[in-house]
C-alpha cells in the first residue's frame, strides 16, 4: 500500500540565497521532498546584486588604480584609461561564470521543485505562491533583507541610488553623497572615486566603519582622503535632501553648524531591514521589524519553522548564512541537534587595503568586561611593505591574559586571505605564542601576523 503524505513537501524553503540554498540541496540529497520559492532571481542577493558584481568591479578598479600609479616603479602608465560599458560587461561575465546567479535549473536538476513569486503563509503548514497553495511538514525562512531607507526629509521626493542600483549605472556619477559609512558604503566610495567620482560620505559615528575598532575606520578615512579624494563627514547628521536643478542638495548638521553639498547622485547605505512581510502572523511566528528571533538551533517559536541568514536581523555575511542553512537542515531532519558556531566567522571588506576581522573586537571585550592584551604590527615594519611600496595598514591581535587569541584585525593587501590563519587560531583556542612560533615566509604580508603575535608572547 502506497504511503500517504499529509503534506505536499517535507521541506519548503522560502528564499534561494545562501540562507536557503544549502538546506534545500542537503534535504534533497537525503531523499526529502523539497520545494524552494524565490521572489526575484534565483541565487538571491549575493551572486546577482552584491558580492559577486561588486567585487568584480572592485578587482578591475584596483587593477586600474595600481597600474595608473605605476610611474613610481618606472612604469609609463599615467595615460591609462577605462571604458565603463566594458567594465559593466566584465561584471556580468563574472556573475555568469560564478553560476549561482539565476540558477533555477541547478535546483530542478536535483529534484527540487522551484517556484517564482511571493510566498505568503496561510496557516502554520500552508503557504500560497502565485495563488497556488502548498503545504509542508517543515519550513525554512531565508528571505534575506533589503536596503532600508532612513527617515530624511525630502528623500522621498528625489531619485536616489542603493548599493544594488548603482551597479546598473551607465557611467559613474561626477559627484556622489553616500549616506552611511559602513562596509558597503566604503567599498562603493573607493570604487567610484577610482573612476573619477567626487565622493562624500556622511556618517553619524565618530569614525568610518563604526562597527569595527576605531583604528580601522581612522586609517581608511585617511587612505580614502589622501589617495582617492574622498571627503569623510563623520559626526554628522543628514538634515534634509532636496532637488536642485539636475542635481541634489544634501544638507548636513555637524558640530552645531549646517552645511550643504550639491551632488549628482545620493546613495543610501545606512543598513538593511529583514524581509518579514509575508503572513508570518498566520503561522503564529513571532517577528518584528528587526527580524525573526530563533533559538540556538535556528528554530522559531513555531517548532517546525526555522529561519536563517539576514532575516534573523543579525550582521550576516554570505558564509555565515550558508553555515546557518546547513545547521538548520541538520536540525530539521536529524535527532542530534547542532548549534551554529560563530566564533571564527570572518568579516571581509574588499577595499584596498583590504579589511578582515575575526573574533572579538576591542569594544566587544570592553563590553563583556573581559581582561585582554592587544598588539599592533604596522605594515611598514615588514620587508614586503618596501618591495611593494605599500605602508598603509596593520595587523592587530587581541588575546586574553593567558595569551589565547580572542580576536584579530588585518588591514593590508590580501587581508581576506591573511585572516584565515588567525581564524583557525581562534577556532582552536591557540595562543599568540603558538602563532608567533609558526614559521612565516619572508616577504609575505603574513609576517605582520607573526610580529603582532610575538608582541603578545
Amino acid at each position: 500500500m502506497a504511503k500517504k503524505f499529509t503534506f505536499d513537501y517535507d521541506l519548503i524553503v522560502i528564499g534561494s540565497g545562501p540562507g536557503g540554498s544549502a538546506a534545500a540541496t542537503m534535504a534533497a540529497a537525503d531523499g526529502k521532498r523539497v520545494a524552494i520559492i524565490e521572489s526575484s532571481i534565483f541565487g538571491g542577493e549575493s551572486p546577482n546584486y552584491s558580492d559577486i558584481p561588486t567585487k568584480a568591479l572592485l578587482h578591475a578598479a584596483n587593477l586600474y588604480d595600481e597600474a595608473r600609479h605605476g610611474d613610481r616603479f618606472g612604469l609609463r602608465s599615467s595615460t591609462l584609461g577605462y571604458n565603463y560599458p566594458s567594465l559593466r560587461a566584465w561584471k556580468e561575465l563574472a556573475v555568469t561564470r560564478t553560476g549561482t546567479g539565476g540558477n533555477r535549473k541547478y535546483y530542478e536538476n536535483q529534484g527540487i521543485d522551484t517556484f517564482i513569486g511571493m510566498a505568503h503563509f496561510l496557516s502554520p503548514n500552508e503557504i500560497s505562491v502565485n495563488r497556488r497553495h502548498l503545504s509542508s511538514s517543515y519550513f525554512l525562512i531565508a528571505t534575506g533583507a533589503d536596503w532600508s531607507v532612513p527617515e530624511i526629509p525630502g528623500l522621498d521626493k528625489i531619485k536616489f541610488l542603493t548599493p544594488r542600483t548603482i551597479l546598473e549605472s551607465i557611467r559613474p556619477p561626477k559627484s556622489l553623497m553616500i549616506i552611511g559609512g559602513g562596509d558597503t558604503g566604503i567599498e562603493i566610495a573607493q570604487l567610484m572615486a577610482i573612476f573619477g567620482t567626487k565622493v562624500y560620505i556622511a556618517e553619524q559615528a565618530s569614525h568610518l566603519l563604526p562597527h569595527h575598532d576605531s583604528e580601522i575606520g581612522e586609517l581608511m578615512e585617511r587612505v580614502l582622503g589622501e589617495q582617492k579624494g574622498v571627503t569623510a563627514l563623520t559626526h554628522c547628521r543628514v538634515v534634509s535632501v532636496e532637488k536642485d536643478g539636475l542635481q541634489k542638495r544634501v544638507i548636513i548638521s555637524r558640530g552645531g553648524a549646517e552645511k550643504s553639498f550639491r551632488v549628482d547622485e545620493v546613495l543610501i547605505a545606512t543598513g538593511r531591514s529583514p524581509r518579514v512581510d509575508f503572513g508570518l502572523e498566520n503561522a503564529g511566528v513571532k517577528y518584528s521589524a528587526s527580524g525573526i528571533p530563533v533559538n540556538d538551533h535556528l528554530q522559531t517559536n513555531v517548532k517546525h519553522i526555522f529561519a536563517a541568514g539576514e532575516v534573523l536581523g543579525r550582521n550576516s555575511h554570505t558564509h555565515s548564512s550558508l553555515m546557518e542553512s546547513q545547521v538548520a537542515a541538520s536540525n530539521i531532519f536529524d535527532k542530534t541537534k547542532v548549534t551554529p558556531n560563530y566564533k571564527a566567522i570572518t568579516e571581509i571588506i574588499f577595499t584596498n587595503p583590504g579589511i578582515a576581522t575575526v573574533g572579538l573586537s576591542e569594544y566587544d571585550c570592553l563590553k563583556r568586561d573581559l581582561s585582554f592584551n592587544k598588539a599592533i604590527a604596522p605594515l611598514n615594519i615588514i620587508a614586503r611593505s618596501n618591495t611593494s611600496d605599500f605602508r598603509d595598514g596593520f595587523v592587530k591581535i587581541i588575546a586574553d591574559k593567558n595569551g589565547v587569541i580572542l580576536g584579530a584585525s588585518v588591514v593590508a593587501p590580501h587581508a581576506a586571505e591573511i585572516i584565515h590563519e588567525l581564524s583557525l587560531a581562534i577556532k582552536h583556542d591557540m595562543t599568540a605564542y603558538q602563532v608567533a612560533e609558526t614559521p612565516h615566509a619572508f616577504l609575505s604580508w603574513s609576517e605582520a601576523v607573526r610580529v603582532a603575535a610575538a608582541k603578545l608572547s
